[in-house]
């Protein structure tokens, strides 16, 4: 079971995410388990205070260390301490991938002005989801609890129905396509109803470069690609450059006909 305890000043904004849809129904099969660690508790005075104004003056107030060591010591010893900062690894599809393998997470979230500076000692790693401002870390812990909880094994119904999304290939993922056949002219592409598996699974890879072609030709760079990969893009209009600069490896040679 993969554990994972959130250290946050308003548990009640993580709760949904913790008790509904997948989540909720793995918690329930006790395939992970979801602890939401109220910081309140562990402040020492009566009004259950846990920030105080900055040293050196400034707007806003910032959340004690002494508070931060409390509430971690009352849990149970982690794999992994992380706080979300601004300053923090980005978050990543191979960084989630890497925290599934773990037994327990704890996730500091700050709000205010954040955390005491001393509180990084305290921490194993420290994550940012993206280079914009948010008002907590609530928000933040919402997005790595869903993108992690579904690595974990049988969490999600087909166990490797995660490995074709977006970013776990290294590509964005093909399009998907449902009833009704047509829709205001549109139609699904005949292939994804000929039954033929290969054929089917040839055009999702296509798809899924010419996807990542037009919106995300940075992700290219990074992704594992095969010769047919190499030929199917300069059939998309990539360049002998492009290939080489996404260190593709060489399309296949084309076979020559035999002479009778």
């Amino acid at each position: 079971m993969l554990k994972f305890s959130f250290l946050t000043l308003f548990p009640e904004l993580l709760r949904p995410f913790a008790d509904e849809a997948i989540v909720g129904k793995a918690r329930s099969r006790g395939l992970i388990d979801v602890e939401l660690v109220n910081m309140r508790d562990y402040a020492d005075n009566k009004h259950h205070k846990v920030d105080d104004t900055p040293y050196g003056g400034g707007a806003g107030m910032v959340i004690r260390v002494d508070v931060a060591q409390r509430a971690l010591e009352s849990l149970p010893p982690a794999d992994e301490v992380i706080l979300f900062s601004p300053a923090g690894q980005p978050f990543t599809q191979q960084v989630a991938e890497e925290l599934a393998q773990r037994r327990h997470l704890v996730f500091l979230c700050g709000r205010y002005e954040g955390f005491d500076a001393r509180t990084e000692a305290l921490v194993t790693r420290e994550l940012s989801i993206g280079d914009f401002v948010m008002m907590g870390g609530e928000a933040a812990a919402a997005c790595v609890l869903e993108a992690v909880a579904r690595l974990v094994p049988d969490v999600l119904g087909d166990a490797q129905s995660h490995e074709a999304d977006s970013f776990s290939s290294g590509l964005l993922d093909y399009p998907e396509y449902t009833r009704p056949a047509e829709w205001q002219g549109q139609n699904v592409p005949e292939v994804l109803s000929s039954g033929n598996h290969a054929a089917i699974a040839r055009w999702r890879r296509r798809e899924a470069l010419a996807r990542t072609k037009a919106r995300r030709p940075d992700l290219l760079h990074s992704a594992s690609l095969s010769p047919q990969d190499s030929a199917d893009l300069l059939e998309l209009g990539a360049t002998p450059a492009e290939l080489a600069e996404w260190h593709a490896p060489e399309p296949p040679k084309p076979k020559q006909k035999r002479r009778k």
